[in-house]
Parts: structure tokens; sequence; C-alpha cells
């Protein structure tokens, strides 16, 4: 049986990653797939920096950033629990451990798994960039139906809408690319027929309707 089989609190000293993050990732794998259950007693500071092998400085910010994360908690008197709190996810275990056999089966070491994996999950996803176009459509959109609120008696009944949903949905982007654009067609047409009217008054105002507007002006 290896140390790790027999410890799985053990880190590597000569390992390139700070003995602080391995210990705090172990214990965050630990309670994160159940194998550390809600509100299940933590070895003290002392034993568990014994069973690490590093020194009990090391293991209290250890402890300190779980609980700043609400993974564990401190009862005075009593110890370090994980928080009753903590949903565990066992399915993360066999996640990693299928992914580490098929990487195996390739060749390629535990390390260059978590370097990719760590690589891809920092890169905008294609779901995370649709978002960001769905939430920039949706801006567009707001600013098009406030810009249009002013021109509500020049809007023709008649315009091309957008089509209603009986249904609430969450819209994607081509529906919110055709309520923008039609917006926008909403407003330009607003936009003549505000110019139209402005011009017709003018030209119907002739010089006795411009001496009324001053007679009126000085009633």
């Amino acid at each position: 049986m290896t140390q790790l089989e027999a410890n799985p609190f053990a880190i590597d000293p000569s390992d390139e990653l700070p003995v602080g993050l391995q210990l705090g990732w172990r214990l965050r794998a630990l309670i994160g797939t159940g194998e550390l259950e809600a509100g299940e007693r933590l070895p003290s500071v002392r034993r568990l920096a014994e069973w690490a092998g590093v020194n009990v400085g090391t293991v209290r910010a250890v402890y300190e950033a779980l609980e700043e994360d609400g993974l564990v908690a401190t009862r005075h008197g009593q110890g370090t629990f994980v928080a009753d709190g903590v949903k565990a996810e066992p399915q993360l275990e066999e996640i990693a451990a299928d992914a580490l056999r098929r990487a195996g089966e390739a060749g390629l070491g535990p390390r260059d798994l978590a370097i990719v994996a760590m690589a891809c999950a920092s890169m905008p996803s294609e779901e995370s960039e649709t978002l960001e176009v769905r939430r920039e459509l949706r801006r567009q959109i707001a600013r098009l139906e406030a810009e249009l609120a002013s021109y509500t008696s020049h809007l023709k009944a008649d315009l091309a809408t957008a089509p209603r949903r009986a249904v609430a949905h969450v819209a994607g982007v081509e529906e919110l690319e055709q309520t923008r654009d039609t917006l926008i067609a909403q407003l330009a047409a607003a936009q003549r027929e505000s110019e139209q009217e402005v011009r017709r008054r003018a030209i119907s105002r002739g010089p006795l309707g411009r001496a009324m507007g001053r007679w009126r002006a000085k009633r």
C-alpha cells in the first residue's frame, strides 16, 4: 500500500505546486466528493500537519481559506468541521477517474490533463459567448425602446413587429436580433413621420397662420 493510499492527506513536497495549495486542493476534493461529509470533524491542525508533512502554519492558512469559502466551520473548543450546508457531488470522483484513465491510455500523465483542463476552463465557451451576445442585444433593444418612447404618436399601426410569444420563454439570439431589427425599422419610420409632420406644419402655416400664432402668444 502506497503512502497516498494509506494517507489521503499526504502531499508531495517535491512538486512544483506550493504545499499549501496541494493540501487545500486535497481537502477541497475530499469535501467536494463527499469523502469528508457535512458535519464531519477534520483532523486537528497539529495532526493534519503531521499527516501532510507540513508545518502547522500551513494547515492553519488552509483551514482559514476553506472557512472563508464556506466549506468548513470552526467551533470554539471543538475543532474544525465540514460546513453543514456543503453539497457533495460524488460523481466528480468518477468523472476525474475516467478522465485520468483515458489520459493514461493515451500516454499522458495527470499533470498534462490538469494543465489542459485548467486552460480550457479559463477560455470562454460557446455558451458563454452566446450569452454575452444575447446580453448585448438586450441592451440594444432597451435603448431602442427608450428612444421609441418619445415617438409614440408617430408609430404606424401597420409596421411589422417581431413575433409575439404567448408562453414565457428565453429568447434566443435569432429572436433578439429580429426584435432589435424591428425596433430599428420602427424608430426610423417614426423619425421620418415626425420630420414629415414638421415640414407639413411649416408649409401650412402661411402669413395668416403666423399672425394668428403671434396674436395668441400675446393674449
